[in-house]
């Protein structure tokens, strides 16, 4: 890790030297630009630049080659709606009661809140309306998952545009006789929206028509600082991907191939993107993050977590660490690997004080992950992280992690030694386990009981999915 740092030190004063060079454009004399691609689903594994050599993620490696990748990067939730409250807001979604995920049709009868009444609390800031304090034009493209509602809505939480589906999952085609939507009333959040109310299909394939948008809202806007939420619904399920795509993997079959298809569309998407930027000359001054909301789901679309055990909605690391990018080419080291963990929650005071912002409306749980990046600050970003769905829960403590079961005693792992969570130290450590009990319960005192609860059974269905993937899966391909 010394030799990591030290070399941060150095790559930047490189940087900051060739950024004096440049002082006199006007690009580069604004706040940045800021771009966060944000996957759905996908494996921990399933890129290039995360060590897959079967995946074809050329745009996506680049990124990673010219800028910083996480080897530690967290999501604050092991399923998407509660994950992306925690994006939003930079705070543990429990502190405001956003526990479970929000799906209509699987929520217990004793829910206070159901159907399109789960949403993220008006009360809470989300990530667009400190941006826009800040003068930035602000749209989100593709899935929102923050509440059906309309009081929910990107255009009333601080987004300027919006073209997308509200809900948790759509097809990648668009809806009409030949791909029925199904019962309108009760998937009417599933259906494309322009704006506030605007339903409106596309033509083609949705994860390029969402790389479209974006590349035209740059266009429109490059002449302000702006900020773009890129929210791809790829790689989530249907599984459903263009037959030019599949054809380039013929060596895979099944949901493997389908998936790799998508990915390499996502991908393009992001080439689509960057070339963009590149070509109105803005790509220096402009943060791109790439992360993903959960580990992937491997029993659903064939995604890979390895070297991790675990999956999507459970609570060993293939369910928490995702793949996780920033490029920042005026300000931040390329080509470097930081080992330290950070979350997503990270991303609001990140981008918010590269705007020029400093304070805060409310207690934010992430970092300015800046200074750790440019070797200003040594230290780790976070000593302790914590992960919480109803019983079930986890903090971290350095490199030690205590897994509290609903069903079984609690587990303890070296992560710096078993990324895997193979050999379960708490039999051989009472005492740590016990002042991490401790530590773990003084953190839920400070949080609010759960706005919404899904379904009893569904406590089961994750424990299973866990022991299911206990141990990690290499792909066969």
């Amino acid at each position: 890790m010394k030799t990591k740092i030290l070399f941060f030190v150095l790559a930047v004063i490189s940087v900051s030297a060739c950024a004096k060079s440049d002082s006199s454009s006007e690009a580069s004399e604004r706040p940045p630009n800021i771009i966060l691609l944000f996957a759905d689903d996908a494996g921990f594994n399933d890129f290039g630049f995360q060590g897959s050599k079967v995946m074809q993620t050329p745009n996506l490696d680049k990124i990673a080659g010219e800028g910083v990748r996480f080897t530690q990067g967290y999501v604050s939730d092991a399923t998407c709606g509660p994950s992306r409250a925690g994006l939003m807001t930079g705070k543990y979604q429990q502190r405001f009661g956003y526990e479970e995920i929000n799906v209509p049709g699987y929520m217990s009868e004793n829910s206070a809140l159901t159907g399109a009444d789960m949403g993220l609390p008006l009360d809470q800031k989300t990530m667009a309306d400190y941006l826009k304090e800040r003068g930035y034009k602000t749209a989100v493209y593709g899935k929102w998952h923050l509440g059906d509602a309309d009081r929910f809505h990107p255009l009333k939480r601080g987004f300027d545009e919006f073209y997308g589906f509200r809900g948790g999952d759509r097809s990648y085609f668009k809806y009409d006789g030949e791909n029925p939507l199904g019962n309108v009333a009760s998937a009417y959040d599933k259906k494309l929206e322009r704006g506030l109310g605007h339903y409106e299909e596309h033509e083609g394939y949705l994860t390029d028509v969402l790389a479209d948008e974006a590349a035209q809202f740059i266009e429109q806007n490059q002449n302000h600082p702006f900020f773009i939420y890129l929210a791809f619904n790829a790689v989530h399920t249907p599984m459903e991907a263009l037959e030019e795509d599949m054809q380039r993997f013929p060596q895979l079959s099944g949901k493997r191939r389908e998936l790799a298809a998508m990915t390499l569309a996502m991908d393009r998407a992001t080439g689509r993107v960057m070339d963009k930027l590149e070509a109105l000359g803005l790509s220096d001054n402009t943060i791109v993050v790439f992360s993903n909301d959960n580990g992937g789901p491997t029993d659903k679309n064939a995604s890979s977590n390895y070297p991790l055990a675990g999956t999507k909605s459970n609570h060993l690391e293939g369910g928490l660490r995702v793949p996780f990018l920033l490029r920042w080419p005026a300000k931040v080291p390329a080509g470097v690997d930081y080992d330290f963990p950070v979350s997503t929650l990270d991303l609001l005071p990140t981008f918010y004080e590269a705007a020029g912002g400093d304070e805060y409306a409310s207690k934010i749980d992430g970092v300015n992950l800046l200074p750790y990046l440019t070797g200003e600050n040594t230290d780790r970003p976070h000593q302790k992280m914590y992960w919480k769905k109803e019983t079930r829960a986890v903090i971290r403590d350095g490199d030690w992690k205590l897994i509290r079961h609903a069903d079984r005693p609690a587990e303890l792992y070296d992560l710096s030694q078993d990324v895997g969570e193979q050999n379960n130290l708490a039999g051989k450590e009472p005492e740590r386990v016990e002042q991490m009990f401790r530590d773990l319960f003084a953190w839920e005192l400070t949080l609010e009981r759960p706005r919404w609860l899904l379904k009893r059974k569904f406590e089961k269905y994750d424990v299973d999915r866990m022991d299911q993937y206990r141990i990690p899966q290499k792909p066969d391909a």
